[in-house]
């Protein structure tokens, strides 16, 4: 029997060890694994997610018993230190001696710490093992005991110095992202998307710092800030450093295999090094002149070494597909094929919306019938399907914009779905699984869920990248069969939604963990809080002052966090229509809490800068002025906008200032699987943009005409006739029905639009529900949505009145100290952060 030694016990180590036994021929190897670090392979992807929960298990690729079921022989925590070819021997740290017939070297990378004064010191860290992160856990723990407003900095802001960002945020700490390059992400990302990226990351608390060059690191033993150059310092309490990789490359420089001028090993198209019994894989391989830093790439590495070595004739691609998606502190971010393009290869079409941070670029041929590459930060739902059109060479629309901002009147993208791709086409890169592999283990009953499909063939198993993708495939294939559909809320919770909602509403269940004990298992997570929070309050108009868990970070505040830290305060104002003493009480609030104070597009004044220990009080003043909670923060009614209608204009049918009072009274305070807007228009002039809501009710000869499912956002789209010429109780009843049937049967965060889409039957079918009754529900929803109404109360009034809910409100847990980091400028004789003119 040959021996095989794998050096490294990182990803592309344990999925080299995974392909090769599951190979034919396989049992006539001995695999022997040796990992520098305590543990087995974990997944480094998502190495933020350790913060969550701080369980090192819940990141293990596999246990310990996989190897031993396998037959591998697992050695954590020993250093392979030198190889000797000649014996083909190597020997580790502690002077054992092993021999191999083949070497497989997946050492993997070092964080790359650059040459700076004062890098040593304490306080400063790198982000690359679970150590690592623990050692940042602890050393954060101990400096807010001491200082409660401490800060923490980030050399490095491409990839992995985003995602350590994120991690700086999730341990309580004021982040900093310091980047040598004038923009983010320099490699995947050109100037104008970098920026979107930049101002959406600043809005939610992180503070960029672009074109810096550290000089060296300040303190005394200790770090205390970071010196850019004369008078530009920046005082921080930790430093995290990732600034970039280098290959670990040291082992191959005991034997004298070859290596590339900057590093690494270098290898062929059969990941062979100079030693033809010696190959490497992963970020220490040199292949094509170049070290690749994806996982996809390094488990094509491990492919291709393990069939190679049972002698297959398997080689690498000659070009490695560079495109990647992620979401990066809550921000979609992805760059596929070419990313820039020189204008002698083709042409670039822009879709930018700063107020969104949405940034979309594509990159098409100069006779515009190829797509060549793109850029899309802020939404990248249309990822998968882009990168499959560019890898496939599939035809694109006449017109290419489509791609990126729907075909016109239509408000969706006109490329098909995931069904239109070639059976060919490489759905899962990291696993190397495509189209045609997903569809046949369904189509041959191998597999009948996603779950199942996961398990055989691995798609979607490493960065998850391509799960969206992998569950449309399993979706449409087993429709084609004539098979049940089953979208599961999560792995907690073996129902839809809607199926959910049915349990807790028949079960008159009232808590998270009552819900779990009845249905569940586990303890739940982000995605099955929120959805479960949200039925609550779509059942029992239960606020997040009540609820153990929310539907929404900014519900624990009951308002909107900004961008410097400080939050928002909407009053709801129906219809748009306020007195004068109104007008004046909010003046008055804005004028003493030096508040910068904005008319809205819903026809409301937004009042921001308030520091958290203020809004109790604010919120007292406006109760007291006349005033409530206007929603602004939840997944609920957010405004029902009108024009003056009969009353002032002389084109106008109808009162539609009194009609949008009344259904936005009516409607307060509804929560939903995503926010709502409606609009009432008093004529077809539509100056209340009626058909842009969710709901929207124009007036005509005879009535009112009733749009629903129109939305705003990154995709707009027209509302659709639901009923015309009713009058005001009919059309209130038909609106009853329409809302309640989208709150029972949506999906979690779905809009109005987005459900008719996956509405069987769509418009036809929901006038037959709504307007005729097919579904003699009628009555029913409409006494569900009067228990709603009748029992609805102010959040702002709840929280105020209720003093264990008013101590969430102070910025510090200990103490009654403000925030002294908050900085105002002047501008236009308001205030605005520090970082406004950025």
């Amino acid at each position: 029997m040959k021996t095989i030694i794998v050096v490294g016990n990182g990803m592309v180590g344990y999925k080299f060890c995974e392909k090769f036994i599951s190979k034919k021929g396989s049992e006539n190897y001995k695999l022997i694994v040796f990992g520098e670090e305590p543990r087995p392979a974990y997944d480094r992807v998502h190495l933020s997610e350790f913060f969550e929960n701080e369980d090192a298990k819940a990141l293990e690729l596999a246990p310990v018993s996989w190897y031993v079921d396998n037959n591998i022989d697992l050695i954590t925590n020993e250093r392979v230190t030198d190889i000797h070819r000649s014996g083909k021997t190597i020997t580790t740290a502690k002077e054992r001696e092993f021999s191999y017939d083949y070497l497989v070297l997946a050492t993997g990378s070092v964080p790359f710490v650059p040459p700076i004064k004062g890098v040593e010191k304490e306080g400063v860290f790198v982000y690359r093992t679970i150590e690592d992160l623990e050692g940042m856990l602890a050393y954060a723990a101990k400096l807010k005991k001491t200082k409660p407003n401490a800060k923490a900095a980030v050399l490095g802001g491409g990839l992995l110095g985003l995602e350590a960002g994120k991690a700086v945020m999730d341990m309580g700490l004021e982040p900093h992202v310091v980047e040598f390059a004038p923009k983010l992400m320099p490699r995947q990302l050109d100037s104008r998307s970098s920026k979107v990226l930049q101002l959406k990351l600043e809005s939610i608390g992180i503070n960029i710092h672009l074109s810096k060059a550290t000089n060296q690191i300040l303190g005394n033993g200790t770090i205390t800030g970071m010196e850019f150059g004369e008078d530009d310092t920046l005082n921080v309490d930790m430093l995290v450093v990732s600034a970039g990789i280098r290959p670990r490359d040291e082992i191959a420089k005991t034997c004298d295999l070859e290596m590339g001028v900057r590093g690494g090993i270098v290898v062929n198209n059969k990941m062979q090094t100079s030693d033809e019994a010696i190959y490497a894989i992963g970020e220490v391989a040199l292949y094509n002149q170049m070290i690749y830093g994806l996982v996809a790439p390094g488990y094509e590495m491990a492919e291709v070494a393990a069939e190679h070595i049972l002698g297959k004739d398997t080689v690498m691609s000659s070009e490695i597909d560079m495109s990647t998606k992620l979401k990066l502190i809550g921000v979609d971010v992805a760059s596929f094929g070419e990313p820039f393009m020189p204008a002698a290869k083709g042409h670039s079409i822009l879709f930018e919306d700063k107020t969104k941070s949405l940034y979309k670029r594509i990159n098409v041929s100069h006779d515009g019938k190829k797509l060549l590459g793109g850029i899309l930060v802020g939404d990248a739902t249309d990822y998968n399907m882009l990168h499959q059109i560019y890898l496939n060479g599939m035809a694109i629309p006449e017109n290419p914009e489509d791609l990126i901002i729907g075909a016109r009147g239509e408000g969706g993208a006109s490329f098909g779905s995931a069904m239109d791709l070639p059976d060919t086409a490489q759905i899962c890169s990291c696993e190397n699984v495509t189209k045609g592999t997903i569809c046949g283990v369904i189509e041959n009953g191998s597999c009948e869920n996603f779950a199942e499909v996961a398990k055989c063939t691995k798609a979607s198993t490493s960065c998850g990248g391509c799960k969206p993708m992998v569950v449309d495939l399993v979706n449409e294939t087993l429709k084609s069969l004539g098979k049940e559909v089953k979208n599961s809320v999560c792995e907690h919770f073996d129902y839809t939604r809607q199926e959910l909602y049915g349990i807790i509403k028949v079960k008159r269940l009232t808590s998270f963990d009552e819900t779990l004990d009845a249905c569940g298992k586990g303890d739940g997570c982000e995605v099955c809080k929120p959805v479960v929070a949200a039925i609550f309050a779509s059942l029992y108009m239960d606020t997040a002052n009540k609820e153990d868990v929310i539907q929404d970070s900014n519900d624990k505040f009951l308002a909107n966090i900004q961008r410097n830290g400080t939050y928002s305060v909407v009053p709801r104002i129906p219809g748009g229509e306020i007195t004068p003493e109104k007008l004046i009480i909010i003046g008055e609030v804005g004028k003493k809490y030096n508040l910068y104070t904005k008319i809205t597009g819903g026809q409301r004044i937004d009042l921001f800068g308030a520091e958290l220990n203020d809004l109790p009080a604010i919120w007292k003043e406006l109760i007291d002025g006349g005033f409530e909670s206007g929603h602004a923060y939840g997944k609920a009614l957010r405004t029902v906008k009108s024009c003056v209608g009969s009353t002032w204009c002389r084109y106008g049918l109808d009162e539609s200032v009194s009609f949008a009072i009344e259904l936005e009274e009516r409607y307060k305070g509804l929560r939903s699987p995503h926010k709502l807007k409606g609009g009432v228009s008093g004529c077809i002039r539509e100056c209340a943009e009626a058909r842009g809501k969710d709901f929207g009710v124009i007036a005509v000869e005879g009535g009112w005409n009733l749009y629903v499912c129109g939305n705003g956002g990154a995709t707009p789209k027209h509302a659709l006739l639901l009923t015309e010429k009713v009058d005001n109780e009919t059309c209130i009843k038909y609106l009853d029905r329409f809302l309640m049937y989208y709150i029972r049967t949506a999906a979690p965060l779905m809009r109005t639009a987005a459900w008719l889409d996956k509405l069987e039957g769509g418009m036809e079918q929901l006038k037959k529900i709504v307007v005729k009754d097919s579904l003699n529900i009628a009555d029913e929803l409409e006494r569900e949505m009067q228990f709603l109404v009748d029992a609805y109360e102010c959040e702002w009034k709840q929280a105020i009145e209720n003093e264990n809910t008013k101590k969430r409100f102070n910025h510090f847990v200990n103490s009654d100290d403000r925030d002294d980091n908050l900085v105002f400028v002047p501008m236009r004789e308001q205030k605005m952060p520090e970082h406004w003119g950025n």
